[in-house]
């Protein structure tokens, strides 16, 4: 008897429904292909529902999500609503009450995708980065002083906690080990001026790397990462790092595979529901003109399935996903540049399977 998963299914804003719906499509086709079953279940949370209502995430949908195997995201911005309202009311507060603890972003250069990097191929661009996601200086600690005056006063905390530390850096460490490509774990802190917080997450890294002896622990300075993903990306395999620093160099990593079109991302809780997610934005102005790329929502449906436990359908996207690349037929990465529809990319990445 197959097995069935219960997936969430959140299209979003913008150009969200569209991608989302061929990265189902292709998602489908692998279950098909591998006698497992999916149960999507659509969820209507986004800007239309927000002006509609005055509702940004019910407690009761947060709730609801937690039964679920995974969520599958498309986008979340909509050019009416006062940029993060959404964000923070539905991005934010799923990964803090989902505890989605971990932010893990593939960077993998594909075939026939261009980089802007001189003579790298994709041998030489192919790491995995490890986000901190729940604390950092994304916890929201802090506030003003005076506002609006003068003498005005902003702080802002970054909350670091040895627990939230060491889980995403013992998760980071297991990355590396199954893996195993290089078997290289670099941390990437500022422990030369961040003295505090990069001194928790060294020491903590020094203990947990003994629990590891298969990887080989390294350590980069974080404007010394983004001089380095530019210069000599094949150095890195997984990286470690925190909240803020992994938002910046994960940005950094997606323009050097290529672009948005093809960067996924997860919001991993690996002992509760994930969510799975292109990371460009909604790019309201594509909307409904079928030329987005879905590439980024597809790959995140592979990092979808390979986290519920379904590798060998992730395998099959992600060798569709080269082939198709491989095939010459999609042109380029940016939207309305590919040669082919939105539509047609899906169809033609879900016929590969």
């Amino acid at each position: 008897m197959s097995k069935t998963y219960k997936v969430a299914l959140l299209p979003g804003d913008g150009t969200g429904p569209e991608v989302l719906r061929e990265g189902v499509k292709v998602v489908e086709a692998a279950a098909k292909k591998n006698n497992f079953k999916l149960e999507l279940v659509d969820y209507d949370l986004g800007g239309e529902r927000y002006m509609k209502t005055g509702e940004i995430l019910p407690d009761s949908m947060v709730e609801e999500f937690k039964k679920f195997d995974a969520m599958f995201l498309g986008a979340i911005g909509h050019p009416e609503v006062k940029p993060g309202i959404l964000e923070k009311g539905i991005l934010l507060r799923l990964r803090f009450e989902l505890d989605q603890y971990i932010n893990l972003r593939p960077v993998k250069l594909y075939p026939n995708v261009e980089t802007p990097l001189k003579d790298k191929k994709p041998a030489d661009i192919d790491m995995i980065i490890v986000r901190e996601n729940t604390e950092g200086l994304y916890t929201g600690a802090g506030g003003f002083l005076k506002k609006d005056t003068l003498q005005e006063v902003a702080v802002q905390e970054s909350i670091n906690t040895r627990f939230g530390v060491e889980r995403c850096i013992r998760y980071a460490f297991e990355v590396t080990k199954k893996r195993s490509k290089h078997n290289k774990l670099t941390l990437c802190g500022k422990t030369n001026v961040l003295t505090y917080a990069s001194d928790l997450w060294q020491r903590t890294f020094n203990v947990v790397e003994k629990d590891y002896p298969s990887v080989k622990g390294d350590y980069v300075n974080v404007d010394a990462a983004c001089m380095w993903f530019v210069k000599n990306p094949e150095w890195f395999d997984v990286i470690v790092t925190d909240n803020l620093f992994g938002d910046i160099i994960t940005d950094l990593a997606a323009m050097i595979q290529g672009g948005m079109g093809v960067a996924a991302g997860g919001n991993i809780n690996p002992e509760g529901v994930s969510m799975f997610e292109p990371m460009g934005g909604s790019a309201p102005k594509y909307t409904g003109k079928n030329v987005i790329n879905p590439i980024a929502t597809i790959n995140a449906g592979a990092m979808l399935l390979d986290t519920i436990g379904e590798s060998q359908a992730a395998k099959d996207i992600d060798n569709a996903v080269i082939k198709a690349l491989e095939s010459g037929k999609i042109k380029s990465m940016s939207a309305g540049k590919m040669g082919m529809g939105t539509t047609e990319v899906g169809d033609l990445i879900a016929s590969l399977i």
